[in-house]
């Protein structure tokens, strides 16, 4: 059975930094709990309501999914495993709720997969933390809490920045932010949107890596281009190359500017470099002096944005 990546134990909570992610925290919400909530099947355990934020049981019927969240996609093999953890273990850690808006039970705000998989553990009651949130603030958590379990594929991130910006007033600067990533990550994302919907489609489901994707931005023929890739395993580098050929109108042009590239930087490092960048949300300088030793640098812009980077390089759950 994999690690239950949805649980933490009061060893790593006790280990989080005092001094950094407040922000965050504050976003999230505190909840003052003595001892650790366990829902497991059978539990008689009903604590009374509390008025505001307060962790409680509900029942896992009276929970609807959040419209339009942010994760569309859920790996059915993972939900299979934790649930089992949960049907042996109990749920260890309470999902976020709200009151639903129109109607009544509530509506899931972040914890959807923990609670699919309490649904197919059996469980009839779940630890929940109610908490009394408006429509922004709701969806912001859900994005917040997806990113920070890297749950989201590029598409489904992207599609949520636009919905804050469209439907709540964001702006990149606000979200980059609220992530903890650079604003060049978010717009970059965001970019992604303007490609074909059958590309959007393969970068969902993982045939197509972010790196490619962006290569295809603005291209003539991207879904060729697209299909070309997925079947020849092109590198990204090729797919940039291939793009210039394609709007210079062939010939070796192309081909000599993507060997010039960066100023003749060894062009593996400069892919592992971008690589580094997207991935983390953060600028990632390599400087490599060629004999096998070299330097790595990571650019944060704020305590939080530390904080991330540090707990995803240590494998902590955040």
């Amino acid at each position: 059975m994999s690690e239950n990546k949805d649980e933490i134990s009061p060893a790593t909570a006790r280990k989080r930094p005092s001094g950094l992610g407040r922000g965050l925290n504050a976003l999230f919400g505190d909840a003052a709990v003595e001892a650790p909530v366990l829902a497991s099947p059978g539990s008689a355990v009903k604590p009374a309501p509390v008025a505001g934020d307060s962790v409680q049981h509900v029942d896992v019927g009276a929970i609807h999914p959040l419209p339009g969240q942010p994760r569309r996609h859920f790996d059915e093999t993972a939900i299979a495993e934790l649930s089992e953890s949960i049907a042996a273990r109990g749920l260890l850690q309470p999902i976020i709720v709200r009151r639903a808006p129109d109607g009544p039970g509530y509506q899931l705000v972040a914890g959807e997969r923990r609670w699919r998989a309490a649904q197919r553990a059996g469980l009839h009651q779940i630890p929940a933390l109610v908490r009394e949130l408006d429509d922004a603030a709701t969806y912001e958590i859900a994005l917040v809490e997806n990113i920070q379990r890297q749950d989201l594929n590029a598409i489904e991130e992207a599609s949520a920045y636009r919905k804050l910006i469209e439907d709540f007033g964001h702006n990149q600067e606000a979200l980059a932010r609220l992530v903890g990533k650079s604003r060049s990550h978010v717009a970059n994302l965001m970019r992604l949107l303007d490609l074909p919907a059958s590309v959007q489609d393969l970068v969902g489901d993982g045939s197509l890596a972010m790196g490619h994707a962006r290569a295809l931005i603005g291209a003539s023929g991207a879904e060729a281009i697209a299909r070309r890739i997925v079947k020849e395993g092109l590198s990204v580098r090729a797919v940039e190359a291939l793009v210039r050929d394609n709007r210079e109108g062939g010939g070796r042009k192309g081909s000599t500017e993507a060997r010039s590239l960066d100023s003749g930087r060894d062009p593996d490092i400069v892919a592992v470099e971008r690589h580094l960048s997207e991935l983390l949300g953060i600028g990632a300088t390599i400087q490599y002096a060629g004999d096998g030793k070299g330097a790595l640098t990571l650019k944060f812009a704020s305590l939080d944005q530390l904080d991330m980077i540090c707990q995803r390089l240590s494998g902590e759950s955040i």
